[in-house]
């Protein structure tokens, strides 16, 4: 071989082949492949946990929101009800269910203004006047919310909080009834034990005599109480029938939930308006339809009308384990805070059937396996919220 041959093939043997530069090609490619792969995943990490973090933060506010609606707004009414000034009467409930439903109308076609960028007419058209069925099926769940209303301030005027919260919780029982009933709806052999476990819890309660000092002072208290006791148990079966009825007229509809408040607000408001003067027409001439209204009244109207919003919006991101957790703390607080504000005295008995109604409440929420229909826990997690 020639030396200039020899120089010539030295040089192709330094310069790669087309082989070899896919090779290299596809080796760089690859590792490229795994860098990005790599940043992408420190990225999904960091963004998981960035979300997991807000994630932790709302269903904590949820459970902090839910606790203070249950809480708050009993107690509050509790209080409005047992204090009124020696020169004022008491003022009606049945005004300020109806104040209440019209501040709840006119919150919700705020938002409606808002999300539409003004056109509130034309969604009140199409979704009132141009729905008249629809509206007619509403009428009967803003009929009953309403009633459900004026039985919890008369239940809160006769009886103490932690017991009202403790026997409201008999909702959760008339919602099973009513769905087994009206949806057909199947529950394990678990879940009506605890039902039946429930029932217990607040018989016992009942039974236990328990009261704070404005019980015990009141003249017949034993006969305030049953009448407080009847006016829950009424208020806990409209809560289950118009929650389940809600449920079965317009299930799959994508109505928002703002929306659907001003379709149950209209009827709502005719309803607690014409209920004002067939109950207390008497009263309203001789006191005015504002007599006996404070400031602490004023607040249980506003909290009653917004909080109930707010808490409907906020039990969306609040799961099952939340929401006992709420219903759970709601009535542990209730009994602290009114032993020290209302002098309520706890027995065992009523430890015992609250201790039993807390116990049940878990047992119903427990999931079920893939082949049970999960059963509709009551949507209205606060008194008075729909």
């Amino acid at each position: 071989m020639s030396e200039g041959n020899q120089d010539s093939a030295e040089v192709e043997a330094l310069i790669p082949s087309a082989s070899e530069k896919a090779s290299t090609k596809k080796r760089a490619t690859a590792k490229a492949g795994k860098v990005v792969k790599k940043v992408r995943k420190v990225v999904r990490k960091k963004k998981a946990s960035k979300e997991s973090s807000t994630a932790k933060f709302i269903k904590y506010a949820a459970l902090f929101l839910l606790v203070t609606q249950m809480v708050g707004l009993v107690l509050l009414m509790r209080y409005t009800r047992t204090h009124q000034a020696a020169d004022q009467p008491l003022y009606l409930a049945s005004t300020a269910v109806f104040v209440m439903e019209v501040m709840k109308f006119v919150i919700c076609c705020i938002v409606i203004a808002y999300q539409t960028g003004g056109d509130l007419i034309g969604e009140l058209q199409h979704h009132v006047l141009e729905s008249p069925m629809e509206m007619l099926k509403l009428c009967v769940p803003s009929l009953l919310y309403t009633v459900q209303n004026n039985l919890l301030y008369l239940a809160l005027t006769n009886l103490d909080a932690s017991t009202y919260q403790v026997c409201y919780q008999l909702k959760i029982l008339t919602t099973a009834l009513f769905s087994a009933i009206l949806l057909q709806r199947k529950f394990s052999t678990l879940k009506w034990i605890s039902l039946v476990i429930l029932t217990v819890g607040v018989a016992v309660v009942q039974i236990s005599g328990s009261g704070d000092k404005h019980a015990k002072v009141v003249e017949g208290a034993h006969s305030h109480r049953f009448i407080g006791l009847v006016a829950v148990l009424c208020a806990a079966c409209t809560s289950g029938f118009s929650g389940v009825y809600f449920e079965k007229i317009l299930k799959g509809s994508t109505t928002t939930l703002w929306i659907r408040n001003v379709q149950m607000g209209l009827p709502s408001i005719i309803i607690a308006f014409l209920g004002v003067y067939i109950k207390d027409s008497a009263a309203v001439s001789q006191h005015g339809f504002w007599g006996g209204y404070t400031a602490a009244v004023w607040t249980v109207v506003t909290v009653q009308a917004a909080g109930g919003l707010i808490v409907a919006v906020v039990v969306k991101y609040a799961d099952n384990v939340l929401k006992v957790f709420a219903t759970s703390f709601s009535i542990i607080i209730s009994c602290v805070i009114s032993a020290i504000w209302f002098d309520f005295h706890a027995t065992y008995t009523f430890i015992l059937g609250a201790g039993l109604v807390v116990i049940a409440t878990v047992i119903y929420s427990k999931p079920e396996g893939k082949r049970a229909r999960p059963p509709v826990l009551p949507t209205s997690t606060t008194a008075t919220s729909r």
